[in-house]
């Protein structure tokens, strides 16, 4: 029997039509000694995930076993008919050991505790735990069919900063700004039909629970601070988003971290400022997809154990 890592990954997103699958090698981890290499891919998640997984995914012990797409049609051309799966509940038939979701929280709400019946889960779209009964039910199907769920980190700067910070006892405020241009937003509810008053506008600050619904492909930055701070989390990690007319070709993202005063009545502070690079109108940044393919490599190498781990 093979000990290649096997992956399944999603197909080209859709608005909301939800897409990718994905799975990685033999006990949900890479193999000892595999030589791993993190190209540089394009900013459709989807898509370059499945040209890679094919191309190069064998000289990184990668094996794709299927793409499903809620929208089959869009798999015509670019992903081997072999490897198109037709139908969700049909998973298990492909034995993944790794699932990856690069779609929309969808996929997550919907499917996310049924494929962890059948493999490891990857969540490319973090926002969809801000919804506390998803959020459960992939714990319980975590621990109940003893597969992990992994947490994409995206254009989160810090991460680990922020989760050791929180376990010491020492992050009392958590705030992250995303400011892009108005194209690149795909936003629902009212925040679709927020009205932009000039140049710069502040769509929504406030808890991040409350974005996510509204904006759930702009803000997983801010639902991966949510999940690394759980002392915090997304009821007291504040989330600001921003329509910035001149940020045409770029998304900027301020993590501001603070922690209790000290002896002097002075706090700890942090503030990084990522600029990321990114094609007029597109949601995702190049650097933010290239950190999405590390963090796929990253849980392939982790221990399958129950629980959300950030990546």
């Amino acid at each position: 029997m093979s000990t290649t890592p096997r992956i399944l990954t999603l197909p080209p997103p859709s608005k909301l039509a939800p897409t990718p699958l994905g799975h990685c090698g033999k006990g949900g981890r890479l193999e000892r000694g595999s030589r791993v290499k993190c190209p540089k891919i394009s900013s459709c998640p989807g898509q370059s995930l499945v040209s890679h997984l094919l191309t190069q995914g064998p000289e990184l012990g990668l094996e794709l076993v299927f793409v499903w797409n809620r929208d089959p049609g869009r798999m015509a051309g670019t992903v081997p008919q072999s490897l198109q799966l037709q139908n969700l509940d049909a998973l298990g038939e492909r034995h993944p050991d790794l699932v990856v979701e690069v779609a929309h929280p969808k996929i997550i709400h919907e499917s996310g505790a049924q494929i962890l019946r059948h493999a490891n889960l990857l969540v490319g779209s973090p926002s969809a735990l801000a919804n506390q009964a998803t959020e459960q039910q992939l714990l319980e199907a975590s621990n109940r069919w003893d597969h992990a769920v992994f947490v994409a980190r995206g254009a989160l700067w810090g991460t680990e900063d922020i989760s050791r910070l929180d376990s010491a006892g020492g992050l009392q405020s958590l705030r992250v700004t995303m400011a892009t241009h108005p194209d690149g937003f795909r936003l629902e509810g009212p925040l679709a039909v927020a009205h932009h008053t000039g140049p710069r506008t502040v769509l929504y600050e406030g808890p991040v629970r409350g974005l996510c619904p509204f904006a759930p492909r702009n803000s997983n930055t801010m639902a991966a601070a949510a999940l690394a701070a759980p002392s915090l989390g997304f009821d007291r990690v504040i989330g600001v988003l921003v329509a910035d007319l001149s940020l045409t070709d770029m998304h900027v993202v301020d993590v501001e971290v603070s922690g209790p005063p000290g002896p002097t009545g002075r706090s700890f502070a942090v503030h990084t400022h990522r600029e990321n690079p990114a094609e007029p109108g597109a949601v995702t940044g190049s650097a933010t997809v290239t950190a999405f393919w590390r963090s796929l490599l990253r849980c392939c190498q982790l221990p399958s154990r129950p629980g959300i781990h950030l990546c």
